[in-house]
């Protein structure tokens, strides 16, 4: 049963206490990525056929398949997944930047250009947590940013083959080239390249501790979008919200992973009481029961605090990766909210309209990371590049400033190199 805190009578520890994920993979990591990186194709043969006892001839995708694959979908989905993209691609073309460029009267000259990089690889979960809405939800933004090449690895089946769903989304979302591999030997193949998939820039996309682990260890060989650890939703409620529907939407994240968090903090302790119940009524008629029962009963809180104000405290302290604001002025409280990953507001928006539907990223920072970074978005597949002109009169109106600067520092060479080119302008 999800047990209930009352602020201020129980330690801030076990208030604010998360879910910290005890797996230890680091060495095992390490040994695959040196693998896919000297042995590459290979290794990854070998490994499709240990870890998904799937042997294959090849890795890519072919054309076939993904037709294949669409035309047995069946049409309602297809729909379905058609509509969930023009909502995620009007939300992030609004994300797109422009550079800039600011000309002076003395002729100097200074900017910025936004560019796509080059290439991005897209990890998706495959087997039985097939998740289509990754897809949709990662390569969109990389389109509209530009990239040239949107490649996915996702883990095979053990008759070779990549889950439907997950074909027709990348069809859907525009997706260059697919290829079957799973794990911490995707994510080594991405940041290195093997004879069959290319070297990328960038990283995205969630998985397992493995996956996760092999994220970290090739970072700085690529770019990746972050780490992240276990789902977490927070509801933040008055006490007028319909029990039933807090405790739904507390189980849709609680049904993803035992690790995973649900918290309800309100200023209602009638509240917290019947959301409890209606938490056991509503378990046990999960098809995930035994997962949403351990994340509930492990990692579950409910936090009854004195005052709405108080409760807003509560939840900029937690940082959630999901926030629902169930109360009547929700855009009011969201004025006071300052570290959530996506927020939810009102009474009638359940927090599995962002996994899917409504357009805001779902790939979000968790562990109290939305404190300093962000959602996955079209920022994530480009880069900045500035630019500096100077006419030589210019430069010799601020030669010696950069000199004296320079000097400062120690660095003569660099003093020298702003005035050697202004000796001779009057």
């Amino acid at each position: 049963m999800i047990k209930i805190l009352n602020y201020g009578e129980v330690s801030n520890d076990e208030i604010f206490a998360r879910v910290v994920p005890s797996f230890n993979v680091t060495d095992i990591v390490a040994e695959i990525i040196d693998n896919v990186r000297k042995n590459g194709d290979k290794a990854l043969f070998e490994y499709g056929e240990k870890f998904d006892k799937a042997k294959l001839d090849t890795l890519l995708v072919s054309k076939e398949e993904i037709d294949e694959a669409v035309a047995s979908v069946e049409p309602e989905f297809l729909e379905i997944l058609k509509k969930a993209a023009v909502n995620i691609r009007r939300f992030h073309e609004n994300q797109k930047r422009e550079g800039f460029r600011l000309d002076a009267p003395d002729g100097t000259v200074i900017g910025q250009r936004v560019i796509p990089v080059d290439r991005a690889g897209l990890y998706v979960p495959g087997g039985t947590a097939a998740y289509p809405s990754t897809v949709l939800m990662d390569a969109i933004p990389a389109k509209i940013a530009g990239v040239r090449e949107v490649v996915i690895t996702t883990p095979p089946t053990a008759e070779g083959k990549i889950n439907p769903a997950i074909l027709a989304a990348a069809s859907v979302a525009g997706v260059d080239k697919i290829y079957k591999v799973g794990g911490a030997q995707a994510i080594a193949a991405l940041a290195y390249g093997t004879e069959s998939i290319p070297q990328v820039d960038k990283i995205v996309g969630p998985g397992n501790a493995f996956v996760a682990e092999a994220k970290k260890q090739v970072f700085g060989r690529v770019s990746i979008d972050m780490i992240a650890g276990p789902s977490e939703i927070m509801i933040v409620s008055d006490g007028k919200s319909d029990p039933r529907h807090l405790a739904a939407d507390l189980l849709s994240q609680a049904e993803h992973d035992k690790l995973a968090s649900a918290v309800l903090v309100t200023d209602s302790a009638e509240l917290a009481q019947a959301v409890q119940a209606e938490l056991e009524v509503q378990i046990p008629l999960l098809e995930r029961a035994e997962i949403a029962r351990a994340s509930i009963d492990q990692n579950g809180k409910i936090i009854v605090a004195d005052t709405l104000d108080l409760v807003i405290d509560i939840a900029n302290e937690i940082a959630p990766e999901h926030l629902e604001l169930c109360v009547d002025e929700p855009f009011a409280v969201l004025e006071k909210v300052r570290h959530a990953g996506s927020v939810f507001l009102g009474r009638n928006c359940p927090e599995a309209l962002g996994d899917y539907f409504a357009g805001p990223n779902h790939t979000l920072p968790t562990s109290g990371t939305a404190k300093f970074s962000s959602p996955l978005s079209v920022d994530d597949f480009v880069k900045k590049m500035q630019f500096t002109y100077y006419t030589k009169e210019a430069l010799a109106s601020v030669a010696n400033d950069v000199a004296t600067f320079a000097k400062k520092e120690g660095l003569t060479a660099h003093a020298k190199s702003a005035v050697i080119r202004t000796e001779d302008v009057k």
